[in-house]
């Protein structure tokens, strides 16, 4: 079975050559995600790191509903952090979106840039059972 595009309009449509997500086989890969409003296009959060976490953590929902998944059907995340000084507030938020027993692998990796100049940006891999 070829390769499916995954798309949701509660999410924010790429800003590049890219898809939301792709299903290969029973496979979600989605794309890194950062803190854009679906709807308005706009930022959220004005460089606060709280509001655009739990934006990331929306649109990344958003899109695993389009393909028929919950967050509780994630295997790996990456977070990429403009400032790993603020770890521990996103790694709080994060972790509230998962239940404890299940949470995925993952890294976080600071980067000198993302797009858009956010704080977060957060990908994922989900699998349907």
């Amino acid at each position: 079975m070829p390769p499916t595009i995954i798309y949701s309009a509660d999410a924010p449509a790429p800003i590049g050559p890219y898809s939301q997500a792709i299903q290969a086989g029973n496979t979600v890969y989605v794309s890194g995600q950062i803190a854009l409003d679906a709807h308005t296009g706009q930022l959220v959060g004005n460089g606060d790191v709280t509001a655009e976490t739990h934006q990331v953590m929306r649109n990344l929902q958003a899109v695993l509903q389009a393909a028929g998944l919950t967050l509780r059907d994630v295997v790996k995340c990456s977070i990429f952090v403009k400032d790993l000084g603020n770890f521990g507030l996103i790694n709080d938020i994060y972790g509230s979106y998962f239940d404890a027993d299940y949470a995925p692998a993952r890294e976080t990796v600071e980067v000198s840039r993302l797009p858009k100049d956010v704080q977060v940006e957060i990908s994922c891999v989900a699998v349907q059972a």
